[in-house]
């Protein structure tokens, strides 16, 4: 790339791409020149809103990946429409960061590591919560041996109401409702991508995944896949489990979905608890690190959860503009896939699944 910015397309503008715009705004690595969606007045409000008058702007995706000054597509369409978007730009040549989760099943899954295996542009699987300041402390403490040997994970998500959350449009919400659509249920398979990918990044793969998924009503016509939960055996006899339960008259404090997220990492020695995610319940420290008989509350670290985004894409820019893999690769969000399907599996038939 020399030292010209990355000239980026953003396909999809959805509530979720102000999150996705704020690096490439910011970075001089990084430079948004398009932006392109079916509702092409959606595409010139955030265009407006992001101070990018001059973007070019489509409905037509394919009208984007023809245009020879576009150098990089962030793909935010829903989710049955990510493997034929991510084919279509590979084909065109274009460097690429698809939205979480990566496909709808494991064939697509499959088809598309297939794909980027034999292609020489650097191909990312959109995931931010690993890159979120307190998770990345964590990591930090937890591969310096601040616990011991990890052996047991727990994870909350948690949503609620809030006053200061932001607003959802409708669409957003319908097409999640949608299996055909979305691949499974919002809670447990979409936003669980994060929680799986945080199991995954601080245990590694599961053995055996056994799952309860529930239903509540929580609107006209729109369900949350809760009160679930997900347990999962590793290798080496260490185990975890993910608990989503919706609470609707839970205040929580947050500028993004009314939602708060808690990890707990148990090891052989000590006690990490990481705090806040989309939000957060009252004031934590939002890590906090337990050894000894000493506690470390680590009230230092900013805990927005947009900062997860931010270093997400700046750690893509700067593998393109330096080298380096991404992070998640297609392998890497395949088997996050994996683990999702499996708990979506489980809850089907009843069964423990074992990889």
């Amino acid at each position: 790339m020399g030292n010209q910015p990355v000239r980026v397309a953003i396909l999809g503008t959805g509530r979720i791409s102000d999150l996705h715009a704020i690096e490439y705004k910011q970075n001089p690595k990084g430079n948004i020149v398009a932006l392109c969606d079916r509702n092409v007045k959606q595409a010139q409000s955030q265009a407006e809103a992001w101070g990018i008058d001059d973007a070019i702007i489509s409905d037509d995706y394919k009208e984007i990946l023809a245009r020879p000054d576009i150098d990089l597509v962030e793909i935010l369409l829903p989710h049955h429409l990510h493997l034929q978007a991510a084919l279509d730009a590979i084909n065109a040549g274009k460097m690429v960061s698809l939205q979480k989760p990566m496909c709808m099943n494991m064939e697509e899954a499959n088809t598309l590591v297939e794909a980027v295996d034999g292609y020489d542009r650097p191909f990312k699987i959109f995931e931010n919560f690993i890159f979120h300041p307190p998770v990345l402390k964590a990591k930090e403490l937890v591969d310096a041996g601040a616990i011991g040997d990890p052996i047991s994970i727990r994870i909350k998500s948690n949503p609620g109401k809030s006053k200061t959350a932001w607003k959802v449009p409708a669409a957003a919400n319908a097409w999640r409702q949608m299996k055909d659509m979305a691949g499974g249920g919002p809670l447990v398979f979409d936003d669980g991508h994060h929680k799986f990918a945080l199991a995954w990044h601080f245990m590694g793969m599961p053995s055996d995944v056994h799952a309860f998924i529930g239903q509540t009503e929580v609107f006209k016509g729109i369900y949350l896949d809760a009160p679930s939960m997900v347990s999962f055996r590793f290798p080496g006899n260490k185990i975890g489990n993910l608990e989503v339960v919706y609470s609707p008259e839970l205040e929580i404090a947050t500028k993004h979905y009314a939602q708060d997220d808690r990890v707990e990492i148990t090891g052989t020695q000590g006690v990490l608890w990481i705090n806040c995610g989309h939000g957060s319940i009252g004031d934590p420290a939002p890590l906090v690190h337990y050894r000894e008989g000493n506690v470390t509350e680590y009230r230092d670290i900013y805990a927005g959860w947009e900062q997860s985004f931010v270093n997400s894409t700046r750690h893509y820019l700067d593998a393109i503009t330096e080298g380096g893999d991404p992070i998640l690769t297609a392998r890497q969000g395949r088997d996050v896939l994996s683990f999702a399907l499996a708990a979506e599996e489980s809850a089907r038939t009843g069964q423990t699944i074992s990889f």
